[in-house]
C-alpha cells in the first residue's frame, strides 16, 4: 500500500470531514463579531450578557467533549456526529426564535452540546492509516482555520442582509447540510482505532494531568480562547465607535487576516525547520500581549486598530496552529487520544470562562481597561510556557502485535526501544498493538520486521 500519498478512501474521509466539522465552527463562530452590535433590541440586553452569549457554547462543549467521544466508541462514530449537530441545529433555531438574551444564551447552551469534535477526530482516525493520518487531520485543522477567517467576514454581510435571527437560522441550515453530509458521503468506519489513540480513558487521563509540559500546554489553550472571546465582546464596539458601522466592520476583517495569514506561514515554517517551537511559541504570545495593549491604547484610532487586528490574528493563528501539534508530540505513547481530549475541553472551558469574565470586566471597566487585563493575562502565559521543553520533529506510529503474556509484551518493548530512532515504545496486551513515538526519518519497517521476527520465532 502506498504510504506516501492519501488513498481515495483517506482523501474523501479528510474533505468531507473537514467539511462537516468547518460547518459547524463556521456556525459557532459568526456571531461573535456582530452579537455586541445587533443583539442591542434584545430583552435583557447588557455587555454581562453579551459575554455570556458569546462563550455560552463553551460550557456545555467542554462538558460533553469526553462523554460524546466515549459513548462514539459504543455505539459508533456517525450516529453520535449526526445527533450531535441534531442538536446543534435545535439549539440555533431555539437562538433564532428568541427574542431576549437569556433565550438565546439557551440556545448557545442547546447548540454546545452537540460536541462532536472528539467523536470526528476519532472517526478520521478509524478510516485512515496511521502514517497519513497527520495529514487528514493537517486539512481538518485548516478548515477549522478558514471557517474561522470566513466567519468574520460573513458575520457583519449576513448580519445586514437577514439581521441576528436570520443568522442563527442559517446556522441551523448548514447543521442540515452537515447531517447530510455525514449521512451521504462521509465513509462508514470498518475498523476501530486503537483505543489508546481515538478515546480515553480514567488512567491516562489521570496520567496526562500529572505531566507538567501537557499541563502547560491545555493552560495555552484555555488562555488563548479565553482571550478570543473577550476580544468579541468589546472589540465590535471599539470599531462603531471609531467610525465603522457594524455591517463594514469585515473591510477591517478582512485584510487583516489575509496579512495575518502571510505573516504566520513563515513562523510556522521556520519554528519547524530551526526546531525553534519553543522561542516562536513564547514570541507569539509576546506578540498577541503587544496587539491588546495597542488596542487600549487605540481608542477611536481605527488604523491602529487595524494594525493590532493583524498582529492579534497572526499570533492567535501561529499559536492555534501550534498547540495541538505540540500535544500530539508530547503526549505519551497510546495516550494521545486522553491528551487531545483533555485539550478540546480546555479550549472550550476556555471560550466560556473569556465571555464570562470579559462580560463583567467590561461592565466595570470599558473596553481599554478589559484590553489591558487581558494583556496581563498574557504576561502569566508567557511566564508559565517558560518552562516548556522545545519539543522535536517526533512521529507517533501505532502497530500490530500478537502477544500471549505480559513477558513477550515486555520482551517486544524491550527490543523496540533497543532500535536507533525509537525514542517511547509501549506495548498494550489488552490491546494487541505496540505505540511507538520515534524520530521523524525513523523508517517504520524496522519496527514491523523486528516484530515479525518475534513472532515466527
Amino acid at each position: 500500500m502506498d504510504n506516501v500519498a492519501l488513498s481515495k478512501l483517506e482523501q474523501k474521509t479528510a474533505v468531507s470531514l473537514a467539511l462537516v466539522f468547518g460547518l459547524r465552527m463556521l456556525g459557532l463562530f459568526m456571531i461573535m463579531p456582530v452579537f455586541a452590535i445587533y443583539g442591542r433590541d434584545l430583552i435583557g440586553y447588557s455587555p454581562l450578557w453579551v459575554g455570556i452569549v458569546i462563550g455560552a457554547y463553551g460550557l456545555t462543549q467542554a462538558m460533553l467533549q469526553i462523554p460524546m467521544g466515549q459513548l462514539s466508541d459504543r455505539i459508533g462514530r456517525k450516529p453520535v456526529i449526526i445527533a450531535g449537530l441534531g442538536l446543534f441545529c435545535v439549539g440555533s433555531i431555539v437562538a433564532g426564535m428568541a427574542d431576549s438574551v437569556y433565550g438565546v444564551a439557551f440556545g448557545r447552551i442547546l447548540q454546545g452540546t452537540g460536541a462532536v469534535a472528539s467523536a470526528i477526530l476519532a472517526l478520521a482516525a478509524d478510516i485512515t492509516r496511521e502514517q497519513q493520518r497527520p495529514k487528514v487531520m493537517a486539512v481538518i485543522g485548516m478548515c477549522i482555520g478558514l471557517s474561522f477567517a470566513f466567519s468574520l467576514v460573513a458575520g457583519p454581510v449576513l448580519a445586514q442582509w437577514v439581521g441576528l435571527k436570520g443568522i442563527f437560522f442559517v446556522t441551523a441550515a448548514l447543521a442540515i447540510v452537515g447531517m447530510l453530509v455525514v449521512y451521504y458521503i462521509v465513509p462508514n468506519s470498518t475498523t476501530k482505532a486503537p483505543a489508546g489513540d481515538a478515546s480515553t480513558n480514567k488512567n491516562k487521563l489521570r496520567a496526562m494531568l500529572r505531566d507538567p509540559q501537557l499541563l502547560r500546554l491545555d493552560a495555552g489553550i484555555f488562555l488563548l480562547h479565553l482571550t478570543l472571546t473577550a476580544v468579541f465582546v468589546s472589540l465590535p464596539f471599539e470599531l462603531e465607535s471609531a467610525g465603522l458601522v457594524g455591517e463594514h466592520h469585515w473591510w477591517i476583517y478582512f485584510p487583516a487576516l489575509l496579512l495575518s495569514f502571510v505573516l504566520m506561514v513563515p513562523m510556522l515554517i521556520i519554528a519547524a525547520k530551526k526546531k525553534m517551537n519553543k522561542q516562536f511559541f513564547l514570541f507569539a504570545i509576546a506578540l498577541m500581549g503587544t496587539a491588546l495593549c495597542v488596542m487600549g491604547f487605540a481608542h477611536g484610532n481605527l488604523w491602529l486598530f487595524g494594525l493590532a487586528i493583524i498582529l492579534y490574528f497572526t499570533a492567535f493563528n501561529f499559536l492555534e496552529a501550534s498547540l495541538p501539534a505540540m500535544i500530539s508530540m508530547s503526549a505519551p505513547a497510546g495516550a494521545k487520544g486522553s491528551a487531545m481530549g483533555i485539550y478540546s475541553t480546555s479550549q472550550f472551558a476556555g471560550a466560556f470562562c473569556g465571555g464570562i469574565i470579559a462580560g463583567s470586566l467590561y461592565s466595570q471597566l470599558g473596553s481599554q481597561g478589559l484590553f489591558f487585563i487581558i494583556a496581563a493575562v498574557m504576561i502569566m502565559w508567557f511566564a508559565i510556557s517558560l518552562g516548556l521543553e522545545n519539543v522535536g520533529q517526533v512521529k507517533a506510529h501505532t502497530i500490530a502485535v500478537s502477544i500471549a503474556n505480559q513477558r513477550d509484551a515486555e520482551l517486544i518493548a524491550e527490543k523496540l526501544i533497543s532500535l536507533s530512532g525509537i525514542n517511547e515504545a509501549v506495548v498494550v496486551l489488552e490491546e494487541q498493538v505496540a505505540y511507538l513515538k520515534a524520530t521523524k526519518d525513523f523508517e517504520i519497517d524496522q519496527a514491523l520486521n523486528l516484530v515479525r521476527e518475534q513472532h515466527r520465532s
